[in-house]
């Protein structure tokens, strides 16, 4: 009798951390239908990556930044992320040909909604950002900081896809889970 009890705590205990592991790392995640600005961006990048005089730099340094984020520091990096692309990128970044602004005007309105989207997940403090996750966005925005501002905003731009696919592996794979 005893022992069919610990076993049954030892069952309830497993579903118990597994349901939270479930929710707990993912529910601040936000699934959405990317296609667009992916395409958006598809369409404009040729154009803004000529403009870049800097190819041996990168700002996002994908094998380092961003392939290294565990899952729980997703919702923070993400958050991070679309604030540093809102608050530095598009602000510092001047774009004469029309065709190209509103290309950039519908990815950063796309950013504005993600960022809307996880709002309620930093209300009820759900977006946690642990030491990685801080030091990711760091080297961001280190790797940004060392450029004149113009060609950071140029290479940032330009590196716009490895972002994209980043925030579609993450906020996709995780939120079908």
């Amino acid at each position: 009798m005893k022992a069919h009890r610990v076993s049954l705590l030892r069952v309830a205990a497993v579903l118990f951390l597994c349901s939270v592991h479930a929710r707990g790392p993912r529910r601040c995640l936000v699934s959405m239908d990317m296609r667009h600005v992916v395409e958006s961006f598809q369409e404009i990048k040729k154009a803004i990556q000529a403009k870049d005089t800097f190819q041996n730099v990168t700002i996002l340094s994908t094998s380092e930044t961003l392939h290294r984020i565990k899952p729980l520091d997703v919702c923070c990096v993400t958050k991070n992320l679309l604030a540093f692309y809102m608050d530095k990128v598009f602000k510092d970044h001047q774009e004469l040909n029309p065709q190209i602004l509103r290309k950039l005007s519908s990815i950063a309105n796309f950013f504005l909604y993600m960022q809307k989207a996880l709002q309620p997940c930093q209300k009820q403090r759900q977006c946690h950002c642990r030491e990685e996750a801080t030091n990711a966005t760091r080297i961001v925005h280190d790797n940004y900081d060392q450029l004149e501002v113009r060609s950071a905003a140029i290479k940032s731009l330009g590196e716009l896809d490895v972002f994209l696919a980043w925030l579609d592996k993450n906020h996709q794979e995780n939120s079908a889970a």
